[in-house]
């Protein structure tokens, strides 16, 4: 009778754990971030104190992104540098082009706060996490992916900024002023920078515990979801933003990730890459990291007017970051059933 017992926690935990493996809980969390501010949106006194531990979050991302980021590592691996080359040119040349021809095609339809959203979504860095694991499963060029997401995300901290003045401040559509530059510098910059000076004691404490910089991560996107979100409820989104325009958001990303996704993988093949290389310039290029805009966002449109709101900026950024996610893990199972099916004892070909 015993023996039942003390085995149904053991199959329980296993079933949690089939769970907790299926379940992308970025996600879970983001859908209930927003689902909690449209009920109980943060305002008045509540607004400012989620506003403070915003920045606390911010802080501590872009410290852990600069302690955990190896100079002498990121220097090795920049070799690689047609790959690199590749992967920086589509983030931040190829999707703000695009970005810039959606804002124009859409603010007619859309109207400005979803228009500019896709154009700032275009903007923001590579993803990290999803840009390696994706590549990981694939059978690609991990070593690649690593480096070139990395410095993705170290160039992103000054370009993202001066490509939104460049293509938002410029028309008068988002103001950039010199308390925000400074905001920059503070919130960004500086934490990025003491991150890098304390590597070697913090870098290694950070790699064995990965759930430190997770926590930190989905922290960061869950507390300003839920404090840009709540000023976009206070300010009438869901009266602004209809199924119809949900819809069309939705059609947009999915058609945007589908471009860029075959367009570095053409590139790539044009220029003679190995499979591994192609791979890791299709996954690292066609990604939009959701925790670097929300929380650059959360600086840049600090206070933004013109009858805008921050949430309604991140939207399409939020959207594009589900599917991206969603086709990736499609495409990176079929590319990795290829492999495996073409080496059955598990061991590579020699590189071509």
């Amino acid at each position: 009778m015993a023996t039942p017992r003390s085995s149904s926690p053991s199959r329980f935990r296993l079933t949690l754990q089939r769970i907790n493996k299926h379940i992308d809980w970025l996600i879970v969390g983001l859908l209930a971030c927003i689902l909690l501010a449209t009920a109980f949106p943060a305002k008045e006194d509540f607004a400012i104190g989620m506003h403070y531990v915003s920045k606390v979050f911010l802080f501590l991302l872009f410290f852990f992104y600069g302690a955990k980021l190896a100079p002498r590592e990121t220097l090795m691996g920049l070799r690689n540098w047609r790959l690199h080359v590749v992967i920086t040119c589509f983030t931040f040349v190829v999707f703000p082009i695009i970005g810039i021809g959606l804002k124009y095609a859409t603010i007619g339809w859309l109207g400005q706060g979803l228009a500019l959203g896709l154009l700032y979504l275009t903007l923001v860095p590579g993803t990290v996490q999803s840009s390696i694991a994706f590549t990981s499963v694939a059978h690609g060029n991990v070593a690649g992916a690593i480096v070139s997401s990395s410095l993705s995300n170290v160039l992103g901290v000054f370009l993202t900024p001066l490509l939104v003045m460049l293509t938002m401040a410029t028309t008068g559509d988002v103001h950039i002023t010199g308390r925000s530059i400074l905001d920059i510098f503070l919130q960004i910059l500086l934490p990025f920078i003491i991150g890098q000076l304390l590597h070697k004691r913090l870098g290694p404490v950070l790699h064995r515990h990965p759930i430190l910089t997770k926590t930190i991560d989905r922290g960061t996107i869950w507390v300003n979801v839920y404090t840009a979100f709540s000023e976009a409820v206070v300010q009438g989104v869901w009266v602004r933003v209809t199924m119809l325009h949900l819809l069309e958001l939705i059609g947009i990303c999915i058609a945007v990730v589908s471009l860029v996704l075959t367009l570095s993988w053409l590139l790539a093949r044009a220029l003679g890459f190995d499979r591994g290389d192609r791979i890791a310039a299709q996954f690292c290029g066609s990604k939009k990291s959701l925790s670097s805009g929300i929380a650059m966002g959360a600086v840049l449109f600090a206070g933004v007017g013109n009858g805008l709101s921050a949430g309604m900026l991140m939207l399409p950024l939020m959207l594009f970051h589900l599917f991206q996610l969603l086709i990736c893990a499609v495409l990176a199972g079929r590319y990795g059933r290829q492999w495996e099916r073409a080496h059955p004892d598990g061991v590579p070909a020699p590189p071509s």
